[in-house]
């Protein structure tokens, strides 16, 4: 019996572990995200960073990265910025990518 709930107390570990590496992958990717679009609108200073704040923060209105996306289209759209819902979901999947090597790389 004490086998058993070693391997269920490894799994909750592995599962909680999991969760907090993607939700801190997912914080990271909408920052980058928002650094990349502000670049794209010509901003600068704390302004990108108050801007990637922003993106961050847009992330908490829904389950998913549809609040995302879309606070991303409407404020490259406002700016009259040219993107296709391709290159920013893209983007998105790549960011995402660098975002979990970053913490990864943090670990070691």
């Amino acid at each position: 019996m004490n086998s058993f709930d070693d391997r269920e107390k490894a799994y909750e570990k592995k599962f909680a572990h999991d969760a907090e590496l993607k939700f801190k992958a997912t914080a990271r990717r909408n920052k980058l995200l928002g650094i990349w679009a502000a670049g794209l609108m010509g901003m600068t200073g704390d302004k990108v960073d108050d801007y990637a704040k922003g993106v961050v923060l847009a992330d908490l209105e829904e389950p998913g990265e549809e609040d995302v996306f879309r606070k991303i289209r409407g404020d490259l759209d406002e700016a009259k910025i040219e993107q296709s819902d391709h290159q920013i979901r893209r983007n998105m999947a790549e960011l995402m990518d660098e975002a979990v090597q970053q913490i990864e790389n943090e670990r070691e």
